[in-house]
């Protein structure tokens, strides 16, 4: 009866073993081999949902990049960490800066041979090191990292800092770097391998299906325009197409370049779940105030700082991964770093813009842009019109503010006016210099 009860358990746990093994382990694989930045970060939130749809065994991240901006890797590190799923980084190459980082966050690390991790020293875009702030905050990331994951402290922190020493480890005065079998030797590497199946072998794994990543030609195009230099470059576009806007009368190429600019910019934020609906609304209200401020209100007050600050806040909250007013799941710094873009793309496209608006007017380059046909009397041209042009030469005063139409006064007389460059404020002398479609050209005295 013994026998024969122990026969019966030795089945059912040989059958629940079989059952077991006989079912493929899910693993899905993607790639971090680019620069670390908004796209990258983007790419692994995607990842790592997609991964827990298909309720995967084990994610592997296949690595190679020199590192990126601090702020993506910190949301990369802590996207790793909070997974409920295993996270395995398989380094082909490269895992420098950054990229050492979201490695270390990993559960465990395999590395091909001939490859390196390590060398996180903070630096800016030149390859300049940044201030010890900025390193005292890498090396407390990459403390606490190591520390979450089993991994020596010290080494982790040697990785970013110079000045740190480990005995018979690191030198003073020099960043430390692994290769892969030193890696192995101190406890920053499982194995050399030479590819995913390798690593999956060396583990024991044997039965699996490897699902990669689904990422479109929509993903790529979205992950382009959200780059900073990209969103820059659209801040300009839309600052200097409002501003040429508001050179001419009625409604041109500039707004429609300035409109499909904002689109651009605010699209991809939106569809990756970056930009929410007020934010794109304080963007619409600040560019309405700054109307307001032009064209409707004297002087230049309230509504037109409230307007520039709308229209920047608007602009940078789309950048930052924030849910409504909460930011405390957004990295320390980030706001900071896309306000620096935002005001950079400003100051660059004001300037900018006014230098090209005087050289345009100035100009018959974009001739072909306005109407040139020369009226003369045989053709009907009145009296009028040579009195007006007459006036060329003389000066007067502004009778309105010109935004860049309005009232100028003559020997008393009032006449339509256009301002040449930019604004006229009221009563400033100005000089007239053209007339063309009905109204006199001025510049301010």
């Amino acid at each position: 009866m013994v026998k024969y009860a122990f026969a019966v358990l030795f089945s059912v746990l040989t059958l629940t073993v079989a059952a077991q093994t006989s079912t493929p382990k899910k693993v899905y694989r993607f790639s971090i081999d680019e620069e670390i930045a908004p796209p990258a970060s983007l790419r692994v939130e995607k990842a790592m949902e997609e991964a827990q749809e298909i309720k995967a065994d084990l994610i592997i991240v296949h690595i190679n990049t020199f590192g990126g901006t601090l702020d993506d890797a910190d949301k990369i590190r802590t996207a790793f960490l909070q997974s409920p799923i295993p996270v395995w980084a398989y380094i082909d190459n490269n895992a420098a800066s950054a990229g050492a980082l979201i490695s270390i966050a990993c559960d465990s690390i395999f590395m091909h041979s001939g490859s390196s991790i390590g060398a996180a020293t903070v630096v800016d875009q030149t390859g300049a090191v940044q201030p010890d702030k900025y390193q005292s905050y890498m090396r407390s990331l990459m403390r606490a990292t190591a520390e979450a994951k089993g991994r020596r402290p010290d080494i982790a922190q040697a990785m970013v800092d110079p000045d740190i020493y480990v005995e018979g480890i690191s030198d003073s005065g020099k960043v430390l770097t692994f290769t892969t079998k030193e890696a192995i030797q101190y406890g920053y590497c499982e194995a050399e391998v030479e590819s995913v199946p390798e690593v999956l072998h060396h583990a024991g794994v044997d039965n699996y299906v490897i699902q990669e990543q689904r990422y479109t030609f929509l993903d790529k195009l979205i992950g382009f325009l959200i780059t900073p230099v990209v969103s820059g470059i659209l801040i300009m576009l839309i600052i200097g197409g409002i501003y040429f806007e508001l050179q001419q009368p009625g409604i041109g190429f500039p707004l429609i370049l300035a409109l499909s600019a904002a689109a651009l910019y605010f699209a991809p934020l939106y569809l990756e779940g970056l930009a929410a609906y007020w934010e794109i609304l304080l963007f619409v209200v600040g560019i309405v105030l700054i109307i307001l401020e032009l064209f409707v209100i004297p002087g230049f007050g309230v509504a037109g700082v409230s307007g520039i600050i709308c229209l920047v806040a608007g602009l940078v909250f789309s950048m930052v991964g924030n849910v409504g007013f909460d930011f405390s799941h957004v990295p320390a710094g980030m706001i900071a770093n896309r306000l620096m873009v935002t005001l950079v793309s400003f100051v660059v496209a004001l300037p900018l813009s006014i230098l090209l608006s005087k050289k345009l007017f100035e100009s018959n380059l974009f001739g072909g842009l306005a109407l040139k046909t020369e009226e003369t009397t045989d053709e009907g041209f009145t009296v009028a019109a040579e009195k007006e042009k007459s006036l060329i030469g003389k000066r007067g005063t502004a009778a309105t503010i010109l935004r860049p139409a309005g009232k100028i006064t003559i020997d008393g007389r009032y006449y339509d006016a256009v301002a040449q460059v930019g604004y006229i404020e009221k009563e400033a002398a100005v000089e007239v210099i053209d007339y063309v479609n009905g109204s006199l050209v001025v510049r301010k005295v």
